[in-house]
């Protein structure tokens, strides 16, 4: 799986990039086939300093993607993971609901 980080606005520290990979890697429990992801991080320079998050990924067949906003990244992207994830479980259900002939 490849995982590309790409910080907008600014220079994202390498504490942060690994939080990052930490969580996205968390995702091949869900499922193994997972070709690339993309996490964006942008910043908002407006009073209240919004950080967005944006997390593409890519299995065969399909591409899923999210985006979060909070007052800081070490919240925003694990909601990120999380919508992934449902969608992960979801997709998992139905190819094993789908029967194989």
């Amino acid at each position: 799986m490849n995982i590309l980080i790409t910080s907008r606005k600014f220079k994202a520290k390498d504490s942060l990039k690994n939080f990052i990979r930490d969580e996205v890697k968390s995702l091949e429990k869900f499922n193994d086939q997972i070709l690339d992801v993309k996490v964006i991080l942008s910043f908002t320079h407006l009073k209240d300093s919004i950080k967005t998050s944006e997390i593409t990924l890519r299995i065969p067949g399909k591409t899923i993607t999210v985006s979060t906003e909070s007052d800081e990244f070490e919240k925003s992207v694990p909601l990120a993971t999380e919508k992934i994830r449902k969608q992960l479980r979801k997709i998992k259900t139905k190819r094993l609901a789908r029967p194989t002939k």
